[in-house]
């Protein structure tokens, strides 16, 4: 989310019109789920996809109109008739709709994007609420704005401000972009959520392609070792942060751990390992991940539970981390370990 919010903030602030196009329902099977982007610019050409296929060549031509007109509309795609069952670009069953929004290149608009950019720069979550008051197919008033911990960040709220946590709180539970009515008017909400922390204990061979591989879809990553000739940044270039530790003790006083963040635990000794993991058990992190055999993990897990911890305590631990494919390299152990981290991100979010 935050590369394509940043590509399309520099487009609208250096003076280029935008039509954007949001999967706002669907129903059945669909490529893209509820939020999926998809931007046209004024040649036809898009950023980010919604699919492929026969939707995207819809939403290309619809984007002519609303060049034209500048006003939002609604639309809405059945994937499963006969349109669907004739062409060979796109065979899902399913049914999408769409808001087109017409994005110009004035500074409300660009002010708008750079705004939920900086939101999830600083780890700030923020609301992004459309309301969707419409007139057949065309959405009469787009009144949008931007909530960040419960007060406006940008644009005003087109209703009772009373409103605005019962809004909100649908997107908490269904941890999703939402369609949400109040007093009969209809919502779009969506929630801008900062990017996962990956946190990387071990700065060795294999902790270097799964840094560069959950950078490339959009993890923050920290790195963690005790070795300054490891943990640092001509190693991991793309690392958000690198932390040279005295020690694997009293690892977490200074780090924010949430259900957002992702603990993989891959240091260079078994001791270490253990180190780690019993005080990664003691913090709320969404995932736990440790490198390691069979024999490994009963060794470690036999003191752990002597020291208090119970088998579920032992249950949240990934371990052997990462997704069976049989990698042997380090590079294909990273694939593995960040293919198990993406599977853990979408559960928790949804």
């Amino acid at each position: 989310m935050l590369k394509q919010l940043q590509g399309i903030c520099h487009r609208l602030e250096d003076g280029e019109d935008l039509v954007q196009a949001t999967i706002i329902k669907h129903a059945g099977s669909t490529p893209r789920s509820v939020g999926s982007k998809m931007f046209v610019r004024r040649d036809g050409s898009v950023i980010g996809s919604i699919g492929g296929g026969l939707v995207e060549f819809e939403m290309q031509q619809l984007a002519r109109e609303i060049f034209a007109t500048g006003k939002a509309r609604i639309e809405t795609f059945d994937l499963s008739g006969e349109d669907a069952a004739t062409t060979d670009q796109m065979i899902c069953g399913g049914r999408l709709e769409f808001l087109l929004e017409y994005l110009s290149a004035e500074p409300e608009d660009s002010r708008e994007f750079r705004k939920m950019v900086t939101a999830i720069q600083e780890g700030k979550k923020s609301y992004l609420i459309k309301a969707l008051d419409t007139k057949g197919d065309t959405v009469s008033q787009m009144e949008r704005c931007l909530i960040g911990k419960g007060s406006l960040v940008f644009g005003s709220f087109p209703g009772s401000d009373s409103w605005i946590p019962q809004l909100t709180s649908e997107t908490d539970r269904k941890k999703s972009p939402v369609i949400a009515t109040v007093e009969g008017k209809r919502f779009f909400v969506e929630p801008t959520v900062p990017p996962g922390t990956v946190y990387l204990f071990g700065a060795g061979h294999v902790s270097r392609p799964v840094a560069e591989l959950a950078a490339m879809v959009e993890f923050q990553t920290v790195i963690l070792d005790d070795r300054s000739d490891f943990a640092n940044k001509e190693r991991f270039p793309k690392a958000n942060r690198i932390i040279v530790i005295p020690s694997y003790e009293n690892l977490f006083s200074g780090l924010h751990i949430d259900d957002d963040s992702y603990l993989v635990i891959v240091t260079r000794g078994h001791l270490h390992d253990k180190t780690v993991l019993e005080q990664s058990l003691r913090t709320k992190a969404g995932y736990i991940g440790m490198i390691g055999s069979k024999r490994k993990q009963h060794l470690v897990y036999e003191e752990l539970l002597g020291k208090g911890f119970t088998k579920e305590d032992l249950e949240r631990v990934h371990n052997p981390i990462g997704l069976d494919i049989h990698a042997e390299t380090p590079e294909e152990i990273a694939v593995s370990i960040v293919a198990e981290l993406i599977n853990a991100r979408s559960r928790i979010g949804h």
